[in-house]
């Protein structure tokens, strides 16, 4: 899981300038932006230069208001566009298609350009929508600071427009929370109370929920920016524990080891330590994660010839060759300190699926970017319409990691974070579940035939508007409306992992052990 962006950067592209007589916001796109030439384009395709001023004149009129904040909406919008992040695709749909070296599989990309991922909405993904408003709304609380008299009733009128506007688009991607009253969380509430006693500050509470495990409820109303919970540093596991071990003399000494995998090695053994300072932590993990990596023998039979099955085998291979290469002949050579017990496959296994599941880039203040454990934010459940959107760097002056909402998040609602722009095979594989709504990283290889490619076009039509939903949902490719998976779900989810979507777990249900401690 991994997002560390700061306000600095966040906010970097948009600025203030005023003078005597009035206030205007400065739309700025950084040539030191990596996409500042793509940008570029789409700005001027727009209208738009790579800097324009905003003028905030003085009426208050709330159409006015509405159409300014329209106008500062749409530069916004580009200049905070991430390749990485949004799926952005041409007016005319642009794409490679390859076989790969057998010939049985053709590869689709997808190119960066101005149309919004659905022709049904003016904004081009949840995540960009957020991002520009929430951008928008900062730089006019830094401006009310400094902005002349004149300017400021304008500003005031803009900053309820924004925030009316992050909350009806919070609302349209509400999910439901269904708390589950009779199930027990008093180890959670002791690691709730253990980081309370370490510093931390939440305003969220614990509970298990309905299709989801254990999941991190709002313990009052939360607004914009607000804090969901602060972590100090002082109980985030990182690569230092590690170096302070009696394990670090021997492991640094093998050739090529990484970081992550002392971490990985350090945290089998420390579970297992009744003295540690992580024991109330660890002893609260669950004994399973059920991610893919572990499925059972119902699930493999289940996904027997599916891309998503050759992706979990091909994992496995992967760490099995790590476990062997490596900790046997620890645990030969060092059994004081490896002992064989602790080290056992099923062991490095479930350390595998708690670092891959549970594991948060963060970085440091000197700038170092390192995988971590974060305690209380473990609980924290993924979404694809999350309330936490920058996470993951170090505030140097607190020395702590602050977890803000983008937008509300109500008092009993599950608070959600993103881990990362992942397709549903790779949360299936590594996480255990596919999460509620519209994938939009989700991968579609096709096979190499006419109706593998005809199903491509059509993908490809939806998403530039070609041909609509009903299209979609009245073809024999998909689901039938009605159906658990959305239609466009259906193509893209299904597509990629090669299963029916009725076979796709969702969230563990709330009697299975949560893959999110």
């Amino acid at each position: 899981m991994e997002n560390h962006k700061d306000c600095e950067e966040l906010y970097s592209s948009v600025k203030m300038t005023e003078n005597d007589e009035d206030c205007s916001l400065l739309f700025e796109l950084p040539e030191s932006d990596p996409l500042f030439e793509k940008k570029k384009k789409l700005l001027q395709s727009n209208g738009f230069g790579t800097k324009e001023l905003v003028d905030l004149n003085s009426s208050s009129c709330s159409n006015s208001t509405n159409a300014m904040l329209e106008e500062m909406l749409k530069r916004a919008r580009i200049i905070h566009l991430d390749e990485e992040n949004d799926g952005y695709i041409q007016t005319v749909p642009t794409f490679q298609v390859t076989d790969d070296e057998n010939g049985a599989e053709l590869q689709v990309e997808l190119y960066f350009g101005e149309v919004p991922i659905s022709p049904y909405v003016e904004f081009y993904s949840y995540r960009n929508e957020l991002e520009a408003l929430n951008s928008i709304l900062s730089i006019i609380d830094i401006s009310r600071l400094h902005c002349p008299l004149t300017g400021r009733d304008v500003l005031q009128e803009l900053h309820k427009a924004t925030l009316d506007r992050i909350q009806e688009f919070g609302d349209k991607n509400r999910l439901e929370t269904r708390i589950v009253e009779d199930l027990s969380i008093e180890k959670e509430e002791c690691v709730l109370r253990w980081g309370e006693r370490n510093d931390v500050r939440t305003k969220l509470k614990i509970a298990y929920v309905e299709g989801a495990g254990r999941g991190a409820i709002a313990a009052e109303d939360l607004k914009v920016g607000d804090v969901a919970v602060e972590i100090p540093m002082s109980i985030v596991i990182s690569e230092e524990l590690v170096l302070e071990s009696d394990m670090y003399p021997i492991l640094e000494k093998i050739d090529g080891i990484s970081s992550e995998t002392m971490l990985l090695l350090w945290s089998m053994k420390e579970k297992h330590n009744s003295n540690s300072k992580f024991n109330v932590y660890f002893n609260a993990l669950p004994e399973a994660f059920n991610t893919g990596l572990s499925f059972g023998i119902d699930a493999i039979m289940v996904l027997d010839g599916t891309l998503l099955l050759e992706e979990i085998i091909e994992a496995k291979k992967h760490l099995q060759a790590q476990y062997d290469e490596l900790v046997p002949a620890l645990c030969n050579d060092h059994p004081d300190i490896f002992p064989p017990e602790f080290y056992t496959w099923e062991q490095f296994l479930w350390a595998c699926e708690l670092w891959y599941s549970n594991g948060m880039k963060v970085m440091f203040s000197d700038g170092m970017l390192k995988t971590c454990l974060i305690p209380i934010a473990g609980f924290l459940n993924h979404s694809l319409y999350p309330h936490i959107m920058h996470y993951g760097k170090v505030d140097s002056k607190t020395n702590s990691l602050k977890f803000s909402v983008s937008k509300p998040c109500n008092t009993g609602e599950q608070c959600y974070l993103s881990y990362g722009n992942f397709s549903g095979s790779h949360l299936i594989t590594f996480y255990g579940f596919i999460p509620q709504g519209d994938n939009l990283y989700d991968v579609i290889p096709m096979l190499s035939s006419p109706i593998g490619l005809g199903y491509l076009l059509l993908v490809l039509s939806l998403r530039v508007g070609v041909v609509g939903k009903d299209y979609l949902e009245e073809s024999y490719l998909v689901p039938e409306r009605g159906s658990r998976v959305k239609a466009i779900q259906s193509v893209s989810c299904s597509a990629s992992l090669g299963v029916d979507n009725n076979t796709i777990p969702h969230r563990p249900t709330p009697t299975q052990k949560s893959s999110q401690a």
